[in-house]
């Protein structure tokens, strides 16, 4: 009898999602020195920032990933060729470097957000993650709104063949996993 171990990742957004709180906004050291608490701590992936926001977040996101070399990097990016780009301009140089890319999928950010189609969504989600996947070996996608995609759209992005509940984790053409609000299926 075989015993299988889950092993749960710790995903820390700390340096990414905490600058948004405000009075909360961290220099570049205050950033760097963080990000070794964090690893002493043993966080799996440190997501170090959104590279295409600033200069200033692009400058840590890449101190980071040059310096910090145990944990995966994450740095995050739009499912647009440009943040991808700069994401990995920054991530480049890391141990292990991971671009997080996003995109909206449910009905309501489709429409009033981006104004694209599910079709369109589903085409510009495969451009983006084949982008990242020539870039970088370690791609997550997040849909964004997840809780409120329609199913179909979901299996529209599995990018066809099997979609059993063992190939649930190949999402979106190739990514290494997918990132659901709280959750994270590699």
């Amino acid at each position: 009898m075989s015993t299988q171990h889950e092993r749960i990742t710790i995903f820390d957004t700390t340096l990414r999602d905490g600058e948004q709180s405000p009075g909360c906004s961290m220099n570049q050291q205050e950033k760097l020195r963080l990000a070794h608490q964090l690893d002493r701590l043993g966080v799996d992936v440190i997501e170090a920032g959104f590279p295409i926001a600033s200069d200033g977040d692009f400058e840590s996101v890449k101190a980071i990933a040059t310096v910090i070399r145990r944990p995966v990097i994450a740095g995050l990016a739009r499912a647009a060729k440009g943040d991808i780009e700069r994401a990995w301009e920054a991530l480049k140089y890391a141990a292990h470097p991971r671009i997080h890319v996003f995109l909206a999928t449910s009905d309501i950010h489709l429409q009033y957000k981006l104004r694209i189609t599910r079709d369109q969504c589903v085409a510009q989600a495969k451009e983006a993650i084949q982008l990242a996947k020539s870039l970088c070996d370690d791609v997550e996608f997040s849909p964004e709104d997840a809780t409120r995609t329609d199913p179909g759209v979901e299996r529209s992005c599995r990018g066809g063949g099997d979609h059993s509940e063992h190939s649930r984790h190949r999402w979106i053409y190739g990514a290494n996993g997918i990132c659901r609000v709280d959750s994270y299926d590699p």
